[in-house]
């Protein structure tokens, strides 16, 4: 006997000390032009220790809809909940936010009628920066003059490649296609939606990019000061370690290592960056995080993939070469100078550009 589908979408929201904008994440599912009654919304709790949850509980005694669940115990990461969520749900298609960030109303109707257009497996579609207090930035993420809806094909490695990003944010997923791959979040780790998102790649042909703008991730600074997501621990890198090594292996055990000289060039940079402006772990610490993930660096050569900027280059060969101590003194020149910068030109310099990645083919 067939499952019956109650719900078109079924919208998961992994939380943890949201609690100043929860509320406005909640009401852009609840608002949407589909009809909050054909959504399924999937709250995970882990563990807050603000009041987020008792938000959530709030807003969920006024609808059969809406689950508030909890993980076991707190994870920091957003994979075990997003698990969770999906396990739970009932939607015929899945759709991921995080508990800063909010969609435009538009987002799962649209999407969910583009799903049944195409008969996608899965579709990635166009987003956007928004400040602190939820305004949009001007530009979304990807040039709508320049990338229109198109079927995505995985051995294009220039336009497909460019739009189907990382994250599941901006995505919809069919929930049977899920299912029936078995994929999964990483758990523990960061980049645990690059994990699920490559892995769903590697298992379809059947994929879509709509340019319109369904998403709004919330960039979290104070006065144009860098974000605190910037300032890393000696954790967070032990962690990425572990990730970058997972993807690596999915990549490699199923052949699509010219794919992943894609992927690579944008981890390189972003990496790079992450490491170069992170104020928040001591010296020795540095030096065991650039030791433990040398193995990454030297992929550099490897793959002929060269860092995207003159000095990144520099960087890369004292790492590969053990020069660590020399390593810490050229990326602190590079933070102080970076400090100085506007947002909008640091987030640019951590992307390669659309020129840089036709070198790579």
């Amino acid at each position: 006997m067939e499952e019956e589908i109650v719900y078109k979408v079924s919208v998961i929201v992994p939380m943890y000390n949201a609690e100043k904008y929860v509320k406005a994440c909640f009401d852009s599912v609840a608002n949407q032009t589909i009809g909050f009654e054909n959504i399924e919304l999937i709250i995970v709790d882990d563990h807050s220790t603000d009041n987020s949850k008792n938000i959530a509980l709030d807003f969920a005694k006024n609808y059969d809809n809406v689950k508030v669940l909890q993980t076991e115990k707190n994870t920091g990461i957003a994979g075990h909940a997003r698990n969770i969520g999906v396990e739970n749900a009932t939607g015929k298609y899945l759709m991921f936010s995080d508990a800063d960030d909010f969609y435009d109303l538009t987002a799962c109707e649209t999407l969910y009628n583009f799903m049944e257009e195409k008969n996608a497996d899965f579709v990635t579609a166009n987003y956007a920066n928004a400040d602190e207090d939820g305004t949009p930035w001007e530009k979304p993420i990807f040039d709508v003059n320049k990338y229109g809806t198109f079927k995505l094909d995985s051995k294009d490695f220039i336009n497909s490649f460019f739009v189907l990003n990382s994250s599941v944010c901006n995505k919809i997923f069919r929930r049977e296609f899920v299912e029936k791959h078995q994929l999964k979040f990483l758990e523990g780790v960061p980049a645990e939606d690059a994990f699920f998102s490559y892995s769903a790649m590697m298992h379809t042909d059947n994929i879509y990019y709509n340019k319109t703008v369904m998403y709004y991730y919330r960039v979290r600074n104070k006065s144009g000061t860098l974000s605190v997501s910037w300032n890393c621990s000696k954790s967070y890198f032990d962690r990425i370690n572990s990730a970058y090594q997972e993807i690596y292996r999915i990549f490699r055990e199923n052949d699509r290592m010219d794919y992943y000289r894609f992927f690579y060039a944008k981890s390189l940079t972003y990496m790079l960056y992450k490491f170069i402006d992170s104020k928040s772990i001591e010296y020795d610490d540095r030096i065991e995080v650039l030791s433990n993930m040398r193995w990454f660096y030297k992929l550099s050569p490897e793959l002929q993939v060269p860092a995207c900027q003159k000095s990144l280059e520099l960087i890369i060969n004292k790492i590969i070469d053990g020069e660590y101590k020399d390593t810490i003194d050229i990326c602190n020149v590079i933070a102080d100078i970076r400090s100085y910068m506007p947002k909008e030109v640091r987030e640019n310099m951590s992307k390669p550009t659309f020129e840089f990645y036709q070198e790579l083919l």
